[in-house]
């Protein structure tokens, strides 16, 4: 990738889920800056004493020495950015790259939004000059929707990622799943695929996670006689059951699989979770 190997700032635009900041640390990987930090910071949040902290930290260089470089910069959803924040932006940016502190520290400016910026800028809620700034290079990236020929592959890549996570055997998706998965809509892009990919390892089943996930991918109901015998407690009962196995893996993948802030979430205590984990048999029920 040659911009990777410049100084110019990008601005990455795309769906939320597109992978912007997978793209982003992808650059900085490619960079002169790959031995440096990567430091993102979310725009979304510009108006707390972290992200001023953080802005603080920067404007001060860190006590960097004349001409050190300091890193990939990488302002997540510029368009969200705080209009009050916009002009020490542009004191901070002042040709498009990082210059920080009395001593002239550099750094590489990658931003990303999923907003359209002109129109903001149009509106009144980017300040032109910024937007111009951070615009050297526009990357824009296609929707899943459009990419649906690479849907198998990524699925693929993704079940075997969480297959070595989570020590499960990797198994091939059935022809019948990945037309499934190449036919759905995918609103929440790669990053969506990448959770229903996840969770068909954890869950070690195909249909269920299928017919879980929406009328998009949706499983052939079974008909009345293949269920065979079954009272309403223990129909309730497996509902319920499976009701709380979706509420604790959707919490697990907000907390990006952080067992203690998930607890917390579920409101309850951290051993119990560690039980719950152990009874549906997913993992992080070692240490019970």
């Amino acid at each position: 990738m040659e911009i990777a190997r410049t100084d110019i700032p990008v601005l990455l635009v795309g769906e939320s889920g597109t992978g912007k900041e997978v793209f982003a640390l992808q650059i900085h990987d490619l960079s002169d800056y790959r031995d440096q930090a990567f430091v993102k910071l979310s725009c979304a949040a510009s108006g707390t004493e972290n992200f001023q902290a953080q802005l603080r930290r920067l404007e001060g260089g860190s006590g960097a020495r004349h001409g050190k470089r300091m890193g990939t910069i990488f302002l997540d959803e510029v368009g969200d950015l705080d209009v009050d924040l916009q002009r020490r932006m542009l004191q901070l940016f002042p040709d498009g790259s990082l210059i920080s502190g009395s001593q002239r520290a550099t750094g590489r400016v990658i931003s990303s939004t999923v907003r359209d910026l002109e129109s903001q800028v149009r509106a009144g809620r980017l300040r032109q000059e910024l937007f111009y700034r951070l615009n050297g290079v526009c990357l824009k990236l296609p929707p899943l929707r459009q990419l649906r020929e690479d849907i198998p592959n990524l699925a693929q890549f993704f079940v075997a990622k969480y297959a070595r996570i989570f020590g499960r055997t990797q198994t091939m998706l059935s022809e019948r799943t990945l037309k499934s998965l190449v036919e759905y809509p995918w609103p929440g892009n790669v990053r969506e695929l990448e959770n229903v990919a996840r969770k068909i390892v954890v869950l070690d089943n195909e249909e269920l996670v299928l017919s879980d996930f929406g009328p998009g991918l949706a499983a052939p109901v079974a008909p009345m006689g293949a269920l065979g015998r079954r009272s309403l407690k223990a129909a309730s009962r497996a509902a319920s059951q499976h009701a709380e196995r979706e509420l604790i893996l959707q919490t697990l993948a907000r907390t990006h699989w952080n067992r203690k802030k998930a607890a917390e979430a579920l409101q309850i205590s951290y051993k119990s979770l560690l039980y719950k984990l152990k009874q549906i048999e997913l993992p992080g029920s070692d240490e019970v």
